[in-house]
C-alpha cells in the first residue's frame, strides 16, 4: 500500500508588536503630564515680564540669563541652603525612624500584626497634606494640648514656643514624608529569604552583623528609593514651610510661590524652579558616587581579606 505523506500545515506568521509597546501609555502620560510642562518652565525662565500691568504674561522675544542674575541674591541662596539642609535632615530622621519600623513591621511582626501596622502606617495619606499640617499647629501652639501637659506635669517652667521655627518644620516634614520611606523599605526587606540570616547566624554571626552584612545590604535598593522618594518631593515643600515655618522655616517653594503667584513674575519663579531641579540633581548626583565609591571600597577589602586568609 502507498504510503500517504501528510504536509505540514504552512505556518501563520504572526505580528508581534515591540516589547515597549505596553509602556506606550505611560510614556505618554509622562511626556504630557510632565515633560512638555518642565520643557516650558525652562523656556520661560530665559523670558521677561513685559508690563507691570500684564499679570502672568511671558516675552520671549528676547532671551537672556538676566532672571537667574537677579534671582541669585545672597537672600535666595540662603533659603535654598535652608532648604537643602531641611531636605538632608528630614530624610537622614525619616531613615533613622522608618529603617527600624519597617525592619519590626517585615521582619518580627506576625502576620497579623503587621497588617495593622501597615494600616496604622497609611491612615494618615486617607487625609489632607495640608490638613495634616495644619493638625500641628494646634498640637504646638503655645496655649495647646502639648504645652498644657509639659506645664501642668511640671516638666516645663514656661510654655513652648514652637512654631514658626525650623524644627517646626522639620519635625512635620518627618511625619509627613515617614510612609514614603517605611514601605519601599518593608517591601524590600520582606522579599529577603529568612534563609539568608539564618546561614548568617549558623556561621557564628550575631545579630548585629548579620543585619550589617545581610540584611542591610539586600535590602539597600529599598532605602535608596525610599529616600529619593522622601527627599525630592521634601526639597519641594511648600505647604510645611508655610503653615509651620513662618519666615525663620522659609523654604525655596515659599519663594517660587512669592514670585509666581505674589508678584506675578512667571520668569522670576520659572528660574528658581530650574535651580532648584538642578540643585535636587546634583544633590542625588553626589550621593550615588558616594555609594558608589563606598562600594568600590567594600569590595576592595574583601578581596584584601580573601586574599590574607588564604
Amino acid at each position: 500500500m502507498a504510503q500517504t505523506v501528510t504536509q505540514a500545515p504552512p505556518t501563520r506568521r504572526r505580528l508581534r508588536a515591540p516589547k515597549f509597546t505596553l509602556a506606550i501609555p505611560g510614556f505618554m502620560w509622562y511626556g504630557f503630564f510632565y515633560a512638555i510642562p518642565v520643557l516650558f518652565i525652562v523656556i520661560n525662565s530665559f523670558g521677561y515680564k513685559p508690563d507691570v500691568n500684564e499679570k502672568g504674561a511671558v516675552r520671549l522675544d528676547k532671551l537672556s540669563f538676566d532672571n537667574y542674575r537677579n534671582i541669585w541674591t545672597p537672600d535666595f541662596r540662603d533659603v535654598f541652603w535652608n532648604t537643602m539642609r531641611i531636605a538632608g535632615l528630614g530624610t537622614l530622621a525619616c531613615i533613622i525612624i522608618g529603617l527600624p519600623a519597617a525592619y519590626f513591621i517585615a521582619i518580627k511582626a506576625s502576620p497579623r500584626v503587621r497588617a495593622l501596622m501597615l494600616v496604622l502606617v497609611i491612615v494618615p495619606f486617607w487625609m489632607s497634606f495640608f490638613v495634616r499640617t495644619a493638625a500641628w499647629r494646634i498640637v504646638l501652639a503655645k496655649n495647646g494640648f502639648l504645652s498644657s501637659f509639659l506645664l501642668d506635669h511640671g516638666l516645663r517652667d514656661t510654655r513652648i514656643e514652637f512654631l514658626d521655627t525650623k524644627g517646626a518644620v522639620l519635625l512635620a516634614v518627618v511625619y509627613n514624608y515617614l510612609p514614603l520611606l517605611i514601605f519601599p523599605m518593608f517591601v524590600a526587606l520582606d522579599r529577603i529569604e529568612p534563609a539568608m540570616r539564618e546561614a548568617s547566624k549558623d556561621l557564628g554571626a550575631g545579630r548585629v552583623k548579620t543585619f550589617l552584612s545581610v540584611t542591610l545590604p539586600l535590602a539597600a535598593p529599598g532605602l535608596a528609593a525610599g529616600s529619593v522618594l522622601v527627599f525630592i518631593p521634601l526639597a519641594g515643600d511648600y505647604v510645611t514651610a508655610t503653615v509651620l515655618g513662618g519666615a525663620k522655616g522659609n523654604m525655596i517653594g515659599n519663594v517660587i510661590y512669592s514670585f509666581t503667584i505674589v508678584s506675578q513674575d512667571q520668569p522670576k519663579g520659572a528660574a528658581a524652579a530650574v535651580v532648584l531641579v538642578f540643585l535636587i540633581l546634583a544633590v542625588l548626583a553626589a550621593a550615588a558616587a558616594l555609594i558608589t565609591l563606598l562600594r568600590l571600597v567594600l569590595k576592595a577589602n574583601r578581596r584584601v581579606d580573601i586574599g590574607f586568609a588564604s
